[in-house]
């Protein structure tokens, strides 16, 4: 698991206990999520957007104001309303967004709260259809070298699941993980599988939707598919 330690958790505690007692699951975070340390500039907003789970926690540690808050993908929705924002899915990525929003035209301005890294272009693109909205960046992606126990694991020979969630951790990835031949890689989206289709790997799939759930069946099905090739290969 590459994601920051908390979500990678969150992400292996939703695939259903007999799957997860079947998997060895080595946590090797790619990225760590650093807050900026600037206060949340909620001047005139009357409503923001939150594009991950990151984003609301760092947000709500830095203000005490809660306004409504429209995120993208129900994972980010629920816990903006467990820290009490006023927090509706509007889409699972941000074009989803972008187009719920300029057919809702919630009262502006909008604030969006982001990482230092981010695609999407949210802000811009409502303020050019004539929704006002601005962006702040309230946290930092710092990118992480392979720990120890994944350089060990994925220079073992042996078949390996990865599942990747941003094209930016996926082209990190790329450049870090030397042989790919028994990598089963499964992306969030064909954009964060772009960085992977230079290696050598075993198997490339990308998820049917960018969504937790949708990639925790890829997990699934890719490790029944390992189970099953084992017992073959047992038989013979």
């Amino acid at each position: 698991m590459t994601r920051p330690l908390a979500a990678a958790k969150r992400f292996t505690a939703g695939l259903p206990a007999d799957a997860r007692a079947g998997l060895q699951v080595v946590h090797a975070p790619l990225i760590e999520i650093r807050p900026a340390g600037t206060p949340v500039q909620l001047d005139g907003a009357k409503g923001v957007i939150f594009t991950s789970a990151n984003g609301v926690e760092t947000a709500s540690r830095e203000t005490t104001a809660r306004l409504p808050a429209y995120c993208v993908g129900e994972r980010t929705a629920q816990a903006a309303m467990e820290t009490g924002w006023t927090a509706s899915c509007a889409g699972i990525c941000a074009d989803e967004l972008v187009a719920a929003l300029l057919q809702q035209r919630p009262e502006g301005p909008l604030l969006h709260l982001r990482g230092a890294h981010a695609r999407g272009n949210i802000a811009q693109r409502l303020e050019d259809a004539g929704l006002p909205c601005r962006e702040q960046v309230v946290y930092d992606q710092v990118l992480l070298p392979l720990t120890e126990e994944a350089q060990a694991v994925l220079s073992a020979q042996n078949d390996v699941i990865v599942p990747l969630f941003s094209p930016r951790t996926a082209r990190h990835f790329a450049n870090l993980c030397g042989d790919a031949a028994n990598l089963h890689l499964i992306a969030l989206s064909q954009a964060v599988a772009e960085p992977l289709k230079g290696l050598n790997c075993k198997a490339l799939r990308v998820s049917k939707a960018p969504a937790a759930k949708a990639m925790a069946a890829a997990v699934l099905d890719a490790a029944a598919q390992l189970t099953r090739l084992e017992g073959q290969r047992r038989a013979e």
